[in-house]
């Protein structure tokens, strides 16, 4: 049963939303295994237990936003087939096996699901779902902490 006191509107413009950011999530934990396993370099333990540890976390704030869309009332969308089609992520490099060139496409792949996530807290904030936009704010300062951590890698 949807959350009493939100508009239909409301409704379904956060479930669209977060459905939208639980693909981007998917694909971005894909890209994070894939680079966890196919890390090689003078910094790989370090890189390889990071793109770990940011594995999990993305897929705690997963688990958080496909929840929110079963309290709204929705149908949470993470399958394969609709992650390849609704993720906005560019296709992760199967030749990359340096740390520093995983470390980029990380960093790159979380500063643009980060910007998304910024941008998913406008759209729902202007329809007044404060559940919503909480998950998302708590969600982009784990992001940007995360990116923080890879980017550290990179000297930035």
């Amino acid at each position: 049963m949807p959350v009493k006191g939100l508009k239909d509107n409301a409704i379904k413009t956060s479930i669209e939303t977060l459905n939208a950011t639980l693909a981007d999530l998917v694909a971005l934990r894909l890209a994070l295994k894939q680079a966890h396993w196919n890390v090689k370099g003078r910094n790989f333990i370090a890189i390889h237990e990071l793109f770990d540890a940011v594995f999990d976390r993305v897929g705690e704030g997963a688990d958080t936003v496909a929840e929110r869309v079963q309290i709204l009332g929705g149908v949470a969308m993470g399958t394969a087939e609709v992650v390849a089609g609704k993720a906005k992520m560019a296709p992760y490099p199967t030749d990359a096996v340096e740390d520093a060139r995983h470390v980029e496409e990380i960093s790159t792949r979380l500063a643009d699901v980060g910007g998304r996530v910024r941008k998913a807290i406008e759209t729902v904030a202007e329809t007044g779902d404060e559940g919503t936009v909480d998950i998302f704010v708590g969600l982009s300062r784990q992001i940007d902490k995360d990116l923080w951590f890879i980017e550290s890698h990179l000297g930035k």
